[in-house]
């Protein structure tokens, strides 16, 4: 019994160091994705803010001057930039923060409404480099998989208040509007939706203030960044996302296993245990 004890302890022993291999390669590889996806979000941000300026609402984009433009422009491209550097933060084993703050300043220069907002930070949770546990490994990923949703989600209504603020989207449009805009984000994130990438089109019931019936359906376009649509449109960022989907399936296989031989050790022990204790 003591020999099949000890087997089994090698056999556990060898499946840690597979599961190290795998947590060092899946961290790599989101460490990738993640600095594509950043760049991923950026350009489909500016993508749908150009399409929804331009044939959405086309009247409302060209009553502004010339220098309110730009500043929704430079604004817009803030927004994605300051996503792209929290994706980041998720990946990285070093501490970070306050940076986003100091850049938030610069755009605090009374730009007639259009200055950024800032997004949310949490602190992340980085991965232990030699992590063996392949439950805690899961959920490092599942976690990563969900800040990454909350981001775009964050992204969307950040940038739906803006062109809020800039004159774009109707100044009627209620708050939990654009957050049902933005939430949406988050419902089957992997389908890739008809129309313009990346745009939710609405129809809601606005009343009059002066006569509850004399309301009437309107049709909203607003930013909905998803990430299977994202995905879709960069060939490089489905790659790798295709090379961390074949690096689960081999953690998952690793997993059972692991279960398995601690399963295999606990009856080996139990058993020991039985007959060290056993007297006629």
């Amino acid at each position: 019994m003591a020999r099949a004890i000890e087997r089994i302890e090698r056999d556990i022993a060898a499946l840690k160091e597979a599961i190290r291999a795998i947590a060092v390669e899946l961290q790599t590889a989101y460490a990738s994705y993640l600095n594509t996806l950043g760049l991923a979000v950026r350009k489909q941000l500016i993508l749908a803010s150009y399409h929804l300026c331009t044939q959405g609402y086309p009247e409302s984009f060209l009553h502004l001057s010339l220098n309110q433009r730009q500043q929704l422009q430079q604004a817009i491209r803030k927004l994605g930039q300051l996503a792209s550097e929290e994706l980041l933060t998720y990946i990285k084993s070093e501490e970070t923060g306050g940076d986003e703050g100091d850049e938030g300043d610069e755009g605090d220069e009374g730009d007639e409404g259009v200055t950024p907002v800032i997004l949310g930070t949490s602190t992340p949770e980085p991965l232990i480099a030699d992590t063996s546990n392949p439950i805690e490994l899961a959920k490092w990923q599942q976690n990563l998989e969900e800040v990454t949703q909350e981001i775009l989600k964050k992204l969307s209504h950040d940038a739906n208040l803006l062109l809020q603020k800039a004159g774009i989207l109707p100044k009627k449009l209620p708050e939990p509007i654009l957050a049902a805009a933005a939430a949406a984000a988050s419902e089957a994130s992997g389908e890739v939706m008809p129309g313009p990438p990346n745009l939710l089109n609405l129809v809601i019931e606005i009343e009059n203030e002066q006569q509850s019936e004399d309301s009437g359906l309107t049709q909203i376009m607003a930013i909905n960044l998803r990430l299977g649509e994202i995905e879709f449109a960069d060939v490089t960022l489905s790659s790798e996302r295709r090379q961390i989907r074949s690096i689960l399936v081999q953690l998952n296989k690793l997993g059972r296993e692991y279960q398995k031989k601690h399963r295999e050790r606990a009856i080996a022990e139990a058993e020991a245990a039985w007959r060290a204790s056993w007297f006629e």
